[in-house]
């Protein structure tokens, strides 16, 4: 599949950047695996005719966070458990601080993939990450970063005296469809 060229802007409008975490801990069962919508994002992928030469660039506000869905745990979550996630992921996680990703190279694969690599600011830390995008159909793009929050300084969420826990690593997903910027 040829991957068109060109530069191109991504958000919320037509795509959907989603965070997903699990859990850990003797309690595990109590707790849920998470879908988290960030909600305010924009990304632009500038394609040059040699793919070695494009770059790609991401900005979030790490405020726009919303729990989408939880599964597992004894209890399914209402609105209020929802909106009591996203304040903490706020005030306790995050807190405020930017998120951006700036490529420092790519390199063309093999069935329309591209490996991306470069430097994730999270939590007022810079650490270099390497992802995966696809290219499909009719401008159809996927990727997907795991990201070890530990790297960042950051320390997984816990409760219930420890003994329920955020697994250190979370997978960051993009699902797009490209669009002319």
């Amino acid at each position: 599949m040829s991957i068109a060229h060109g530069t191109f802007t991504l958000g919320p409008e037509a795509a959907t950047l989603t965070v997903k975490t699990g859990k850990t801990g003797a309690a595990a069962k109590a707790g849920h695996n998470l879908t988290i919508e960030v909600t305010r994002w924009e990304a632009t992928l500038e394609l040059a005719p040699a793919l070695a030469d494009s770059t790609v660039a991401l900005t979030a506000d790490s405020r726009s966070l919303r729990v989408l869905d939880g599964h597992g745990g004894m209890q399914s979550l209402d609105d209020d458990d929802k909106k009591g996630i996203t304040q903490t992921i706020d005030e306790e996680v995050l807190k405020g601080t930017p998120i951006a990703f700036r490529s420092t190279s790519v390199a063309p694969g093999a069935d329309g993939v591209m490996a991306v690599t470069g430097d994730l600011e999270l939590s007022g830390k810079t650490h270099p990450v390497s992802f995966a995008l696809a290219f499909g159909e009719d401008g159809a793009l996927t990727g997907s970063a795991t990201v070890r929050q530990s790297d960042w300084g950051m320390k997984p969420y816990s409760a219930l005296f420890g003994t329920l826990k955020v697994v250190d690593e979370v997978e960051v997903v993009v699902d797009a469809k490209l669009r002319a910027g």
